[in-house]
């Protein structure tokens, strides 16, 4: 059983370190705005279509901002749980909570 424990923690380690290069791309705004992150939420890219730079609506425009990041962590937390649930079948084990 310790042997099962210790390979799953090995393969879980793995895993997280296979969500930093892994990404997901999100679009706001009917494609105004795309977002790049990685599985480990960090941000590669931020890709402004020049036809919604409204300098009378800034406001709109950080809204749409807001929007795709926000949009684009919730998809990479998604990718990561699958990532990491599929490794434990969804069960919840002490001490491996922080690996994702």
């Amino acid at each position: 059983m310790l042997q099962q424990i210790q390979k799953l923690q090995e393969e879980m380690a793995k895993t997280q370190e296979a969500l930093g290069q892994e990404t997901v791309t999100v679009t706001a705004g009917g494609g105004a705005i795309t977002v790049t992150i990685t599985g480990h939420q960090k941000v590669q890219s931020i890709t402004i279509d020049p036809d919604v730079v409204d300098p009378d609506d800034v406001e709109m425009l950080q809204d749409l901002v807001v929007a795709a990041v926000n949009e684009a962590i919730d998809a990479s937390q998604k990718l990561a749980a699958d990532r990491l649930g599929a490794l434990t079948g969804g069960i919840n084990i002490p001490g491996l909570g922080g690996l994702m």
